[in-house]
This record gives structure tokens, sequence and C-alpha cells, in this order.
């Protein structure tokens, strides 16, 4: 395993790559949107220094088995960002609907982000405070507004954590990053294993891009510490295909845990050691019509338990989401949906809770908006 995660590294500073703007759980590019504020006086905002966002989603939601209704706030998010200058930035972002206790780092969990970024020059920068983990694939660095349905892998992370970042540009089409945070927003205690001293997450990053932004990548290698002399070790691999009207994107996200950190198979059957999660995502989008957009996704995972040879591939997740969007404005952030999501899960005999198998379909209706105020 180590020398994998060695190889995987060595890879990853090797080849060229495009700086992806620091837009980690941004979604990208921010699009050129005016602000209410600027609709409304009809006057332009002089400089970059103060931005607010409210992120909200909701829908009507019609679940199949068991047959329920009702109406979601899917998601509702305040930010403010800003530069000053060429060297300063900042960034502050709140998930509005989620609990607001206070974790180890004296930061209430539902902040997603609070940090400060500086800008020495054109090659190197560096950011602090509460952010993001820049682990690879697209779907991780979208906007979690955009998200119909994660997979198991990504419903189970915890991933805004506080901690440090510096990214390397050596030329203006390339990023490499590297981080450290801590391993977790609250202590993890282990039961019968000593918790370590130093909770830290590492993580090596590449953003690329090659034939003129046709083909785009994301990758990234990690090390988490879970307890004394227990790592968890993990793997996401990001690519994606970016024609003018249509855009693919397939993920793989693998991860090797000497303690369960995800929890699933914990959950699952109560095995907390040696276990491995790998998770395949290909979504596409493709703008048929002006104002019109159909999108297909399709994810496929793996749970197993390495040393249990009963407990190998005992449990297969098999999820599908498809949606048609409008957007009604160019002008504004904003999106009117109809979507389907159907989930499976399969429990192999030998797994002994193969009664669990199961499959799950939703219908909803509803919009997106990412409003830019100021």
């Amino acid at each position: 395993m180590k020398k994998l995660f060695v190889t995987l590294i060595a890879l990853s500073t090797a080849v060229t790559a495009f700086a992806q703007g620091g837009n980690t759980r941004d979604g990208g590019p921010e699009g050129d949107y005016k602000s209410l504020w600027e609709l409304v006086s009809k006057q332009e905002k002089k400089n970059d220094g103060f931005n607010l966002y409210f992120n909200f989603a909701g829908s009507f939601q019609e679940s199949l088995n068991p047959f329920a209704s009702s109406f979601k706030a899917k998601q509702l998010r305040i930010e403010i960002k800003g530069t000053f200058g060429k060297h300063l930035s900042y960034r502050y972002r709140q998930r509005l609907n989620k609990a607001r206790a206070d974790q180890d780092d004296n930061l209430a969990k539902s902040i997603d982000v609070m940090m400060l970024g500086w800008k020495f020059n054109d090659h190197w920068a560096v950011n602090l405070g509460k952010m993001c983990q820049i682990w690879g694939g697209f779907e991780f660095d979208e906007n979690p507004m955009f998200i119909y349905q994660y997979s198991d892998m990504l419903d189970y992370m915890d991933n805004f954590m506080t901690g440090g970042m510096v990214s390397w540009f050596p030329v203006p089409s390339q990023e490499i990053a590297f981080m450290v945070t801590n391993a977790y927003t609250s202590r993890r205690e282990y039961k019968g294993y000593t918790p370590s001293a130093h909770p830290l997450t590492y993580i090596l990053n590449w953003n690329g891009s090659m034939f003129g932004g046709l083909l785009n990548t994301r990758w990234a290698a990690g090390i988490q510490t879970e307890a004394q002399h227990k790592y968890s070790y993990m793997v996401t691999l990001g690519q994606q295909l970016a024609l003018p009207k249509f855009q693919l994107y397939v993920d793989y996200m693998g991860e090797y845990d000497q303690l369960d950190r995800l929890g699933i198979v914990t959950e699952d059957i109560g095995v907390t050691e040696n276990v491995r999660y790998h998770s395949l995502i290909a979504k596409a989008n493709w703008q048929f019509l002006p104002k019109w957009n159909l999108m297909g996704k399709g994810m496929y995972e793996l749970a197993t338990v390495a040393d249990k040879p009963n407990l190998a591939l005992y449990r297969q997740s098999i999820g599908w989401v498809g949606s048609i969007e409008y957007y009604p404005w160019k002008e504004q952030d904003l999106r009117f949906f109809l979507a389907y999501v159907g989930r499976d899960h399969h429990f192999t005999k030998a797994s002994g809770i193969a009664a669990a198998n199961g499959t799950t379909h939703r219908i909803e209706i509803g919009f997106m908006y990412r409003i830019k105020a100021y």
C-alpha cells in the first residue's frame, strides 16, 4: 500500500496541469452574473472586495418506496468573499440548515469555509483557515447545491477542515497544491485503540488541462491519521471531457482504511479494521437547446474487508440520476429542474445482511439559485 501511495504522488507531480482558479467546492468559475444590487441600483461595482451570495435549493420530492411526499429545503448557504489588490483574498461560507455545535477547532461544524489567502506572485500562493480538503474528482469539486444525489463515499465523507495549503504554479496552466489539515472536525475515539497525538491529514493535489481545455483532470492522493499507528490512504482521480455543448467526467475514488474512517462497513456489519472502499462516478451534461440542459449520471461502488474472505465485495451500491434543467435568465445563476434518482444496495449472502437488499426511487421538481446579492 505504501508503494502504491508513493507511486501515485510521483505520478501526480510529473504531469502538467491547469489551475482551476482555487474554486474548490465552488463549482468552477463564477460566470458573468451581475449582482442584484447592480441590477436594482443600475450602478457598477468598483472593486471586488465584498461579494455576498446565497446558495439556495428546494424541491418537492416524491419517494416511490416507501410511497411518501414532502417539500425539502435541500441547501441554504450564505457566502461572503472578496479580494484586495493582487495579493489578499478571503472567503466565508456557512450552511444555515445544519447543526452549529462547536468542534475541536472551535468553529461550528456548519461553517464550511473561513479562510484567508495570500498570493505572493504568479507562482506561489497560500491559504489558511477552515476550507475544503483538496481531494480530486469533479463531483467532489462541484458546489453541493448542484448535486441531486452523492455517492455513498461522498455522502459519508467529512471534508471541511482547518489547516493550511500551499499552491505552486510553475506556469499559468499548471497548479500543484499540498495541504495539511486536521483529520477530523471533532476527536474520534476508536474503542480499544490509542488516540493519535497528531490527528492530521496530508494531501497532494494536481489540477490539469490539455488540448486547450478539452481534457481536464483533478487528481489527488493523501494519508489521514485515525489512531496511533493506524492510517487511512486515499486516491482520487477525476477526468473530464469539456466540449462547447457537452461535458462528461469520470471520477474514481479509492479509500484504504486500517480503521473504518467512513463508518459504512462498521454500520453494516460491525467490522472496523482493514476496510476498503471503491467508487466510480460518471456524469454527462448536454446543452441540447439554448437555456436547456440534460444530465445523466451513474454510480457504482464496492465495500470490502481485506482480511475476511466471506466479506470480500460484500456490499455493492449502484445509483443512477437523470434530470432536465431550464435556465430562464442568462444574467442569473438560476435553474428549474425535474429529476429522477434511483439507488440499489446489494449485500452478499455471506455478509449475513442480504435481507437488507433493496432499491429506492425518488422524483424531484424544484429549483437551484445561487443568488449574487452584492
